[in-house]
């Protein structure tokens, strides 16, 4: 997904959306292991999505906080 479709998404969306990546990424690790893994740059993409996914909710957590102390 690209960032501006990651940004429209509500935090429990990204939540949930981080959860199935990190799993689909312990598929690939598993295929990797047994030799099966064909798409080898699909687990970079992946981790890449999750960093992005983490970022996003790290800066909403960060501005969720500024406004509260603001108040």
């Amino acid at each position: 997904m690209k960032i501006k479709e990651l940004r429209e998404l509500t935090n429990q969306e990204l939540t949930t959306r981080r959860r199935d990546l990190k799993q689909e990424m312990v598929h690939l690790r598993v295929q990797q292991q047994s030799g099966q893994l064909e798409n080898s740059a699909r687990l970079r993409l992946l981790r890449r999505e999750v960093a992005t996914i983490e970022t996003l909710l790290s800066e909403r957590r960060r501005a969720a906080a500024t406004v509260a102390a603001k108040n």
